[in-house]
């Protein structure tokens, strides 16, 4: 069991080929990558059938959470077979391997003040990624009387999980710099000689909430011929705004000293996600994809001990 903790510390965070080598060069042991890789994801479907959220980060409710979630592409190996060939036939597969990317969405839950984030991460449904934000904020301390602070890029679909899973505890803020770059885009045609003062000053409009006089000011420069256009970043950002008004309230926010961007979570998968299911010349089965992730997020979850005092008691009693 000590091996085996051993190899897949170090298989979570580089590829099998690297762990092998750095158990080599640590343990001068010389173990076949392909153990290391058969080691590796066994522990890791183990732990993505676990259920942590009894284990709770702090022992009474908090008042206020901080919420995010988003997504990113992964590369996944798909086998197509085609219907006249047997499954279990000897077959080159590498002939009916598809590559695709999927969507892995991440969540993150954490205290208004504190930087302790506890982390899901999902490839399902909407519906499946809003229970993943809930076990994450439940893990936090989330009950009746906790605020929700959710950020995000608009996407619908994450304001609609938030409106599903916290309902009226929660309030859904747009991420103020994704709204930046419609104000950005805009800027060029709303002011060409100085668009960046132009920028900044529908920057300071909306961090006080006064929208309107943004929506004022881009809607008297949208000619007639020009509503349904698209294209047009006046139109673009005039409608981004509008559609999204019961999701601006930056004032209440920096007030409240809570963010006003959803930095967090983009940085999150990088380090989460990325490091390890994107690296270089990695392409996974799904159901490994998920393995991995769900080692990834135990190990970023502090819930790696857990895990192994567990293992240990279960090969004791065997």
């Amino acid at each position: 069991m000590p091996l085996q903790r051993v190899i897949v510390d170090f298989a979570a965070d580089t590829s099998f080929n690297d762990a092998k080598t750095k158990i080599q060069e640590h343990y001068a042991i010389d173990i076949p990558e392909s153990s290391i890789r058969l080691i590796t994801e066994n522990h890791a479907e183990e732990i993505a059938n676990m259920d942590f959220t009894e284990n709770k980060i702090y022992a009474s409710a908090v008042s206020c959470l901080i919420s995010e979630t988003d997504g990113t592409m992964i590369p996944i190996v798909e086998i197509k077979l085609g219907e006249d060939i047997d499954n279990s036939e000897e077959i080159d597969r590498r002939k009916y391997r598809k590559v695709v990317w999927k969507e892995v969405r991440l969540c993150f839950s954490r205290k208004s003040d504190s930087i302790k984030r506890i982390f899901s991460a999902v490839f399902g449904s909407v519906d499946e990624t809003g229970d993943a934000l809930y076990q994450s904020a439940q893990r936090i301390g989330f009950d009746k009387h906790t605020k929700v602070h959710g950020i995000g890029d608009g996407a619908t679909w994450i304001v609609d999980q938030f409106d599903r899973v916290f309902a009226k505890q929660a309030n859904y803020l747009i991420d103020f710099y994704h709204l930046t770059e419609y104000l950005l885009e805009a800027a060029k045609l709303m002011d060409p000689i100085n668009p960046k003062a132009w920028r900044k000053k529908q920057q300071n409009r909306m961090k006080k909430n006064y929208y309107r006089q943004v929506l004022k000011e881009l809607k008297a420069k949208i000619k007639s011929d020009q509503l349904e256009d698209p294209k047009n970043p006046i139109v673009a950002c005039h409608r981004y705004i509008k559609n999204r008004t019961d999701h601006i309230d930056y004032a209440g926010a920096i007030e409240n000293n809570l963010p006003i961007g959803s930095g967090e979570i983009e940085s999150s998968h990088r380090y989460v996600v990325q490091k390890r299911l994107k690296i270089s010349g990695a392409w996974w089965k799904e159901d490994n994809a998920r393995a991995m992730l769900a080692l990834r997020v135990l190990r970023v979850n502090g819930d790696w001990e857990i895990y192994w005092k567990q293992k240990n008691l279960d090969a004791e009693a065997a």
